[in-house]
């Protein structure tokens, strides 16, 4: 996710921890952000915590553009958050969920929260918006252990995750929200008419693919977190006579509360009127229906009878996984994470993965003999293994062009968890360029839109890859290692391969080393004993 340096400079994140953390949940509704001091273990001291309703998602059409003004006040919002984060000297991690992942024109916004605002903000996809959310959820409750059943309702979309000891087990983001939903039915904020039966009927079609895939699968317990879910919390407390607390985590919301309380808000004709319901949030008012619908009909598909109530969610995930990117992690590590799931894409659709393991290890190798010359850390070192390892698995949908199918495969796949969007495309763009024509900003439109940091990365990374597939040409892991010798105009490559004759990989390799050689800016030679 998007890391924004601190007042002074870069971080680095090989040697440096921070004391305060700042993570900006950029939702289609609200920002977020929260601010915190980094404690023992996985532990955070919250200091601040900031929120603007700033309705980034409430334009025309199918929030598929975000409409000036609302790039306006997001981008000022930002700002404001910046202007926070730097008064504590915090690193930020800051992401985007529905609203900006869905318009057509999120690169202006982006662009312009970088440089007006000073934050870098990665879109995430709603897998890992469910996966961070998890994270967050499991920092506010003691649920560890038990099967857990996640749903979250934003205004763009709804993430529902089904897991055991942090490990995702199920998720799946759905297009479904308050905003999403008021706009739809409840234009204005008002319920006329047949307008709530529609509504319900809409949302329980929209989530029957989800509710077949989840089947008849067990659950220990529900959690619902984000501001819907504390507002019809809260609003059900209110019904009953009761005081509603400051903090209401780990509070019990019965469904059958939940019903009462969507019939209220369905009877309160407009906002206006709603605002004087016993506990709404005004704030809410006008887009809380469409909201509640959508958390009362997943409840109803998947037979869920309570939800505990998670004050922790998207930001609060965020700051965890921030923290592990700056100086890893044990119970939730993100490599362990990401790791898994690359080798799960691997083993789903390459026919031959024995290859395609001994391509990344002999790649490594390489990385660790050149990627200072390149200009490769170990965050690219990780993102150069996910390449090489499925730089086949377009082989999944046709031989012919497969490098191209690889590109498709791994940038529109469900399966790559941990990883932001950004990371997907340049582990995608090195398993593109794994064979055939060299990148190329006048032929290649994707390779020309990243940056001109990320273009050398794509190259340098490719460039081993191809030089590695050349070395296992019998698919037989004849050559065990590679020594690299470093000589400025000349690059030794000395293979090992214990008495094997490797006369076929040293001529495949050679054959393959242009790419390479023009990044080095040397002479690559390689030799067998």
């Amino acid at each position: 996710m998007g890391v924004s340096p601190a007042p002074g400079g870069p971080i680095d994140r090989r040697s440096t921890t921070p004391d305060v953390v700042a993570a900006v949940d950029i939702g289609t509704n609200s920002v977020h952000m929260v601010v915190a001091r980094v404690a023992a273990g996985d532990r955070f001291e919250v200091i601040t915590r900031q929120k603007e309703m700033v309705r980034l998602g409430s334009g025309r059409g199918e929030m598929r553009q975000l409409e000036t003004d609302a790039i306006d006040r997001g981008v000022a919002a930002l700002a404001r958050c910046r202007s926070v984060a730097d008064a504590w000297d915090a690193v930020v991690f800051a992401v985007a969920t529905s609203a900006v992942r869905e318009a057509r024109n999120a690169g202006e916004f982006l662009d312009r929260a970088r440089t007006e605002a000073g934050i870098e903000v990665e879109v995430i996809s709603g897998y890992e918006e469910a996966r961070l959310i998890q994270l967050g959820v499991l920092q506010a409750l003691p649920l560890f252990d038990r099967r857990l059943l996640l749903v979250d309702v934003g205004g763009g979309s709804t993430e529902v995750l089904l897991g055991t000891e942090g490990r995702v087990d199920y998720a799946r983001s759905v297009k479904l929200g308050s905003l999403r939903m008021t706009r739809k039915f409840f234009p204005g904020g008002e319920v006329r008419g047949d307008a709530l039966a529609r509504c319900r009927r809409d949302v329980r079609a929209r989530l029957a693919p989800m509710v077949h895939e989840l089947g008849d699968r067990p659950f220990d317990v529900a959690v619902a977190s984000s501001g819907t879910a504390e507002a019809l919390a809260a609003m059900a407390l209110a019904r009953k006579g009761g005081e509603v607390p400051n903090s209401l985590n780990g509070a019990v919301l019965p469904v059958r509360q939940l019903r009462k309380v969507v019939d209220s808000l369905a009877g309160a004709a407009t906002p206006a009127e709603r605002r004087t319901l016993p506990g709404i949030d005004a704030n809410r008012a006008d887009i809380l229906p469409g909201g509640a619908v959508v958390l009362e009909q997943v409840c109803e598909a998947l037979g869920i009878e309570e939800l505990v109530i998670s004050e922790y969610a998207l930001r609060e995930g965020v700051l965890l996984d921030g923290l592990h990117r700056l100086r890893g992690g044990n119970l939730h590590h993100l490599r362990d994470l990401r790791r898994r799931s690359v080798l799960h894409l691997m083993e789903l659709c390459d026919d031959d993965p024995e290859h395609s393991v001994q391509v990344s290890r002999l790649a490594l190798q390489l990385h660790d003999g050149l990627g200072a010359r390149l200009g490769l850390d170990d965050r690219d070192r990780e993102l150069l293994e996910a390449g090489a390892l499925l730089a086949n698995v377009g082989l999944f949908v046709s031989h012919s062009g497969h490098h191209k199918h690889s590109y498709y495969v791994i940038r529109n796949s469900e399966h790559l968890m941990g990883f932001t969007d950004r990371e997907v495309e340049l582990i995608a763009q090195v398993a593109r360029y794994h064979r055939k024509s060299a990148p190329s900003e006048e032929k290649h439109a994707e390779f020309a839109a990243l940056s001109s940091a990320d273009r050398a990365r794509v190259r340098a990374m490719a460039g081993i890859v191809r030089l590695a597939i050349g070395l296992d040409r019998n698919h037989d892991a004849a050559v065990e290692a590679v020594r690299v010798k470093d000589e400025g105009d000349v690059v030794t490559l000395d293979l090992l391969g214990d008495g094997a004759d490797l006369s076929l990989e040293r001529y495949t390799a050679s054959e393959r080393r242009a790419l390479l050689e023009d990044v080095l800016g040397a002479e690559v030679v390689l030799t067998a004993d």
